[in-house]
């Protein structure tokens, strides 16, 4: 059941109105107006890239080539938002990744490409040679900084849902899912062309073998390729504000491997007649399984990050015992949203979604924050997801407990007292934590505690976020 949880509104900036706008702001500084230049510019690069496919395809070309291009797009966005279960991102992200790389990037790497091969073979008079270099040289560079593109703007501009080595995977793969599925509409709408012309037919033409070459064998080759990209991005996002060239030099190191591996992979055709099999079998394959088995050991990361960090809001009395145990196990997650909506309808279930993915939002907050990583909002994100997880509890609570009865039956019960004063983990994060917020008059029955927006435990004193 994939549901995409409702993201608190960010922090409204000193002296401006509640739901974050500025009392003064500036006409282009409104969400409206950016948020409508930038649907404009998609959907302009969109109408452009369409015309231009369609012209070097024709009609009959470029519908047979949307027919046959759509056919791994649905897998592979499955796969990435597989990857993102763990702290699924808002479904908008993935949207604007999406049309970013089929129009805006699909627009970009075929006007440049096409100039830049034009210009060489015009300098040198050596179009063959032209070919090759716009190939191997040209299209990659170009081709992949305009994927990175998407993935910076999100990394910029929706800094909250962009944490770590996952969303940079996830943002990216989908970014290159949309550049791909344009690029294989214009190889296949050609190639349909061609066969047209030739009247070949059946498993014989270049139609089948464009589509065997690029859907069947190769649909990860520009996720994997910009994937590096997000890499370097999501290591850049793990990193502190003040390591300001870690955090610049990590994703440009990113994109220039992407660009490295699409060079090797275009250039493979030139390496002789098995050229192309030798580069897919000895480079992209194992290429992708590594990076698919880092994906999977960052996201089984998570889940036990969100096992470690999560018992200390257990111990303040903001979650039940058994919830770190439930929240980090996705299978237990799934048990916990088909009981809410057996018994609470869709509703009841979407509640639910939204506790667990608050909740991890939490535990990699608190992880970040005891290694010296948190924003400067970090008190005000707390307060936030602790807000919304008191608001779900009562719907929550119930379907995690049934979870962790039909997961753990036999969960030992936790060595410390179900609301303490403080926090006596041995090795632990320090001593006891005074409560710094007011309890909200909405919510008179607040944790043992009595203030439900105060940092949880603290952090050692060098530490900038401490309160």
């Amino acid at each position: 059941m994939a549901t995409c949880p409702p993201y608190p509104t960010y922090p409204t900036h000193p002296g401006g109105p509640a739901g974050g706008g500025l009392r003064h702001a500036h006409w282009w500084q409104r969400r409206w107006v950016r948020y409508g230049a930038l649907i404009t510019l998609l959907a302009m690069s969109g109408l452009v890239i369409l015309a231009l496919v369609r012209e070097q395809t024709g009609t009959e070309g470029f519908l047979v080539g949307l027919g046959l291009a759509v056919f791994p797009v649905p897998l592979l966005v499955a796969a990435f938002r597989w990857l993102d279960r763990v702290e699924p991102g808002p479904w908008q992200n993935l949207i604007f990744s999406f049309a970013w790389g089929a129009c805006a990037a699909a627009l970009i790497a075929i006007v440049a490409n096409s100039f830049a091969t034009r210009w060489i073979a015009t300098s040198t008079a050596d179009p063959s040679s032209a070919d090759t270099l716009g190939a191997t040289v040209i299209a990659p560079i170009v081709e992949e900084s305009a994927k990175a593109a998407a993935v910076l703007l999100v990394f910029l501009f929706r800094r909250r849902d962009f944490t770590g080595i996952v969303d940079g995977v996830v943002i990216a793969g989908i970014t290159a899912t949309g550049f791909a599925f344009t690029e294989n509409i214009l190889y296949l709408g050609t190639a349909f062309g061609t066969d047209q012309l030739s009247g070949e037919r059946g498993l014989a033409s270049l139609t089948a073998a464009t589509f065997f070459v690029r859907v069947v064998m190769s649909p990860f080759a520009h996720p994997l390729f910009t994937v590096l990209t997000g890499i370097g991005f999501g290591v850049a996002a793990l990193s502190a504000e003040r390591q300001h060239l870690r955090r610049v030099l990590l994703p440009f190191g990113g994109l220039l491997l992407a660009m490295g591996m699409h060079s090797v992979w275009n250039g493979s055709s030139t390496f002789g007649e098995y050229g192309f099999f030798a580069v897919y079998a000895a480079f992209m394959v194992p290429a992708f399984g590594l990076l698919t088995w880092l994906v999977v050991w960052t996201r089984q990361r998570e889940l036990r990050t969100v096992r470690t960090e999560l018992p200390a809001y257990a111990v303040a009395g903001w979650l039940s015992p058994v919830e770190p145990h439930v929240l980090g196990s996705m299978r237990a997650r799934r048990l916990a949203r088909e009981y809410a909506g057996h018994h609470g309808g869709k509703a009841a279930a979407r509640s639910v979604a939204e506790y667990e993915a608050y909740a991890t939002s939490l535990a990699f907050l608190r992880h970040r924050g005891r290694r010296g990583r948190a924003g400067a909002d970090f008190v005000v994100r707390e307060r936030e997801l602790l807000d919304e997880l008191w608001r779900r509890r009562e719907i929550a609570r119930p379907a995690l407990a049934y979870a962790a009865r039909a997961v753990a039956p036999r969960i030992p019960a936790p060595p410390w007292p179900a609301h303490a004063s403080g926090y006596g983990y041995a090795g632990g994060y320090g001593h006891g934590y005074a409560w710094a917020y007011p309890q909200p008059a909405e919510q008179p029955q607040g944790p043992p505690h009595g203030n439900p927006y105060g940092p949880v435990a603290p952090y050692p004193a060098h530490n900038p976020y401490r309160t």
